[in-house]
């Protein structure tokens, strides 16, 4: 097939290996927000008590930044603990550095904080990959980090 570059070893970071398509990251998305959504209802579950079993206010600005802090720890940990979410490992992929090694947490971090950004302008930062020549997202570049497509077998 001409353009087919699959079995070619590339650079690190720009190989195909490197590049799932855009509709294999949003699945991968979908997925991990799935999972996060019911880590988030039993976050919320173990505060309740502490709000005498009342919903949480606007007054209450501690709320958002817990489930916030619970999200990034629901991302970093897996991550930087083999690179994949439920989400990635069910699509083959993982988060990595550029020179395919695990990331850190500061790498974690960045990229987490960079992936609200890239949310926060009408998801444009996910949308780059369609555009970058890479197809890397604001919150790889940022964080120098990028998915890869997972060669070792899992038995």
């Amino acid at each position: 097939m001409v353009g087919q570059t699959k079995n070619i070893p590339q650079k690190p970071g720009n190989g195909p290996a490197s590049k799932p398509g855009f509709l294999r990251r949003l699945t991968v998305i979908l997925y991990d927000l799935l999972l996060l959504i019911a880590i988030l209802f039993v976050a919320t579950a173990i505060l309740l008590p502490l709000n005498a079993g009342e919903a949480f206010t606007a007054q209450q600005f501690f709320f958002p930044i817990y489930l916030l802090l619970v999200s990034f720890f629901f991302y970093a940990w897996f991550w930087t603990h083999g690179g994949q979410t439920l989400g990635l490992r069910a699509w083959k992929i993982k988060v990595l550095t550029l020179d395919m090694k695990p990331i850190s947490w500061k790498q974690a971090l960045l990229r987490f904080m960079a992936a609200l950004l890239s949310w926060s302008f009408c998801g444009l930062g996910f949308l780059w990959i369609l555009i970058d020549k890479n197809q890397r997202s604001w919150h790889d570049h940022l964080s120098k980090t990028a998915l890869f497509f997972d060669t070792q077998d899992h038995h």
